[in-house]
């Protein structure tokens, strides 16, 4: 496996001799302070560039990075004319995200505290701060946001419990796992990032509830995570409303917000009611 320093030096020599590359950045985990760089540590590089199509039209500079295991080509949703990005596995283990951007794109890429310069052919660009976390510190919610969360939490769990009932297991899953499952891990990162006076970064996906959330509130959340059984996703169920109720309180309270109740109670109510409904039920009475 190449080391760090081989592979930015294969950077810079790509982008040091193209002439149409005019600056480099490196941001994301391989410039972070703060957490462990492993093996699975990606390389994410910016080139600016005044053309980016000759990099899609030609492709014969992707083999000088190494054997290609697979890769991904796409261009930025917000900006399609303005960057391109290359998400390239190796069969050695390296991965490297390359984007390609337009030269106007450069001053708002610094906007990311994440960020070093490798290379400024121009010499156009300002001092970059050390690299830090203050810009994925985890934001506060207002109160609308923070309602809508709950809402949709207990919304989407009666979607769950009707497939239950008509044992449509892989739809319920999906409901579960996707759409209730993003509504509690935000909980979970407000909660954390509460008892953090909310001058944290909880890091994507839930890659640190682990360390940041209490052994018990760890367990709790492990525990939410069922098989494809349907007594498993039951349990799961009320155990994910549990726990969306014992995190929701202390983040409304520490906002000064109201957590409703009443939704809470008639939503639970509610999933009982189905879970214990007959299979050939035709009516609720």
């Amino acid at each position: 496996m190449r080391s760090a320093e081989q592979v930015l030096k294969q950077i810079l020599d790509f982008a040091q001799n193209d002439a149409n590359i005019r600056a480099v950045l490196m941001n994301g985990s391989r410039v972070n302070p703060n957490i462990n760089h492993d093996i699975f540590c990606d390389y994410d590089i910016v080139c600016f560039v005044h053309d980016l199509e000759q990099y899609v039209k030609d492709k014969s500079w992707i083999p000088t990075f190494g054997e290609l295991v697979i890769m991904q080509f796409n261009r930025h949703d917000d900006v399609p004319d303005d960057q391109i990005v290359f998400l390239m596995q190796f069969a050695d283990g390296i991965r490297i995200d390359l984007s390609f951007a337009k030269m106007k794109m450069i001053f708002p890429s610094l906007e990311d505290s994440l960020t070093v310069v490798l290379l400024d052919k121009d010499q156009c660009l300002p001092p970059v701060p050390a690299p830090n976390e203050s810009f994925y510190i985890t934001q506060k919610p207002d109160q609308a946001e923070y309602d809508l969360m709950v809402n949709e939490f207990w919304w989407v769990s009666t979607y769950v419990a009707k497939s239950l009932w008509r044992s449509e297991p892989v739809t319920a899953k999906y409901l579960f796992e996707v759409i209730v499952r993003d509504c509690l891990n935000k909980m979970v990162t407000w909660y954390i990032a509460m008892q953090h006076d909310w001058q944290i970064n909880v890091g994507k996906m839930g890659k640190k509830f682990g360390e940041l959330l209490s052994p018990d509130l760890w367990q709790e959340l492990l525990m939410t995570y069922p098989g494809i059984e349907e007594s498993e996703i039951w349990q799961a169920l009320f155990r994910a409303g549990k726990l969306m109720r014992k995190l929701s309180i202390p983040v409304a309270d520490n906002s000064g917000y109201t957590y409703h109740f009443e939704e809470d109670d008639r939503a639970t109510a509610y999933l009982q009611l189905v879970k214990n409904l007959p299979k050939d039920a035709q009516s609720f009475d």
